[in-house]
């Protein structure tokens, strides 16, 4: 163990966070913990069919502690003792306000039981008026201020969170001093931070959610931001003229956040980012690849070397030099559920047995949840695939990209009184993988060259039907990262260059990548097939948009 150093990257997922302590000389990984959130697992605080998703910044706190103290515990104290660096990454567009001290106004005694006061997930979909009304703005402005976040802005996002909580919740908006993205917060939290001024915000999240951009010197001007809120007038958009990239650090752990998770005061903090873009970094991102992270919801993630000029892509979620790799520019875009329609087709199914039998659920709930969708896809991976095959829409959760539209919803097509369960699972599979190769498509289509798919996440480790459905619709080979906690390393990995370990995170990346446990190739007898569905996928989508945009 003599002269042998770690960091810990913390990976703040939508349902859990996970630490994972690795070696930065080798990258192996010595101990990892993983912890639910625990008022979130309660369902508090959202309204699903409201899309409101909201979390409490206690949970993020609570499981936090645990996973560290935990990881250190299991590495031991001759690895606690060479902790040098924590990076984190959180899901996002997922802000929150804050008063003046940098405080969440939800851990304050007057605002804990407020929804509004705590941070807005991702998936959070409240704000879709919000996000519309923007659009028709920027849409009449003489100036885009939406060309470098694909075209569309999202009600996932920013501003549109901002606004609408403005609208429904005067209180919050009067004792709110800023919003912070939980990426920028839990950094602020470690180092002891007690002034909102001092917050350092990521690049990654500034840039692809808040329309920051080195050409506005920040975010846009007070005269176009007014236009979607009034209240704007006052927000104090100087503090997010300045960011930062993730190489880079917010400080060092306070004495008392040391002693509470056995580490110590030397170690240093890097900036926070995005889960997805963490995660490409984790499973080493090259040019010409896609790194594509799969969980609840996808995240795809591109890097390019700068230009001159910009070269701008539509409909996607944003392009923003130094929010993946410093100084190339990082592309994202993405579906807004992916395993989530799974999880849906499984709550769908176990309805009878939790809600209308207790003796039932006592008896097989449990082993029906493990069980039924690995037997869904051994019974789907069975089945021909042929031309007139069910549809399915993966609008479940809205669309992400390409051009965002969170209005939009799922459908299934095509079903008769002899479709059964494993035929259903196999179109949803197909969706979510025909909405994979949207995204694809619109990066050739815009210029952006793709050579091959890289998959990171757990649906990448587990399931060998989505991965193999996945390249024979994109006939192209799926690289599976070899890592169970990509987003975790990639964390660990910038925590190693923000602590001097290493000049660039290229290099950390080479030093610590786990590489590849496994590529699938596209079998090119299902190219022809896949064709023909994907074209009556497109056409379905394109009727139920009109549709439901009357």
């Amino acid at each position: 163990m003599k002269g042998q150093q770690y960091t810990i990257g913390l990976d703040f997922g939508s349902d859990s966070v996970r630490a994972l302590v690795v070696n930065v000389e080798t990258g192996e990984e010595v101990a990892t913990a993983v912890c639910n959130y625990p008022r979130w697992a309660e369902g508090q605080y959202c309204i699903p069919h409201d899309n409101q998703f909201r979390q409490h910044p206690l949970d993020y706190i609570e499981a936090m502690t645990d996973v560290i103290t935990r990881s250190m515990l299991e590495a031991g104290s001759a690895v606690s003792q060479n902790v040098i660096g924590i990076g984190v990454d959180t899901t996002g567009s997922t802000p929150v306000p804050v008063d003046a001290a940098g405080t969440p106004l939800a851990l304050k005694s007057e605002f804990a039981e407020n929804p509004n006061a705590m941070f807005h997930l991702w998936k959070d979909h409240t704000a879709l008026q919000e996000a519309t009304e923007i659009n028709a703005i920027n849409a009449q402005s003489n100036e885009d201020y939406l060309k470098y976040v694909g075209g569309i802005y999202s009600s996932e996002w920013y501003w549109a969170k901002i606004a609408h909580t403005n609208r429904v919740d005067p209180v919050v908006k009067s004792a709110a001093y800023t919003w912070v993205e939980h990426c920028d917060w839990i950094p602020f939290l470690l180092t002891g931070g007690n002034k909102a001024e001092d917050l350092k915000r990521s690049v990654c999240a500034a840039g692809h959610k808040a329309l920051w951009h080195k050409d506005y010197h920040g975010v846009p001007p007070k005269s176009y931001l007014t236009q979607i809120d009034s209240s704007f007038a006052e927000y104090r958009t100087e503090l997010l003229e300045k960011t930062y990239s993730s190489d880079e650090t917010v400080g060092q752990l306070t004495g008392e956040w040391a002693d509470k998770l056995g580490l110590s005061t030397d170690v240093v903090v890097a900036v926070g980012a995005f889960d997805c873009h963490m995660g490409a970094v984790g499973g080493e991102i090259e040019p010409g690849y896609l790194s594509k992270i799969v969980g609840t919801s996808t995240c795809d993630i591109m890097v390019a070397p700068l230009e001159a000029k910009e070269h701008l892509v539509k409909g996607i979620c944003g392009q923003v030099n130094g929010s993946v790799i410093p100084n190339m520019l990082g592309l994202e875009a993405g579906q807004s559920a992916f395993g989530d329609v799974y999880a849906w087709f499984k709550r769908l199914l176990l309805w009878p047995v939790e809600h209308m039998s207790t003796e039932l659920k006592e008896q097989y709930a449990t082993e029906l949840d493990d069980k039924i969708i690995p037997a869904l896809a051994e019974a789907a991976a069975q089945l021909e695939t042929t031309a007139n095959d069910p549809v399915a829409l993966d609008w479940m959760n809205g669309r992400r990209t390409p051009d965002a539209n969170q209005a939009l919803k799922g459908v299934l097509s095509g079903i008769n009184l002899g479709t059964d369960a494993p035929r259903l699972f196999k179109s949803l599979v197909e969706a979510t993988c025909f909405g994979a190769k949207r995204i694809s498509d619109r990066f050739a289509d815009e210029g952006v060259e793709i050579k091959g798919v890289i998959a990171l996440g757990g649906i990448a480790k587990k399931s060998k039907l989505v991965m193999q459905t996945l390249s024979d619709v994109m006939q192209m080979p799926i690289k599976v990262a070899s890592s169970e906690q990509t987003c975790a390393l990639g964390a660990a990995m910038f925590a190693a260059v923000a602590a001097g370990k290493y000049e660039k995170v290229e290099q950390a990346m080479k030093a610590m990548g786990g590489g590849f446990e496994k590529t699938y190739q596209p079998n090119a007898d299902k190219a022809e097939v896949y064709a023909q569905l994907y074209v009556k996928y497109c056409q379905l989508g394109e009727s139920i948009e009109k549709i439901t945009m009357q």
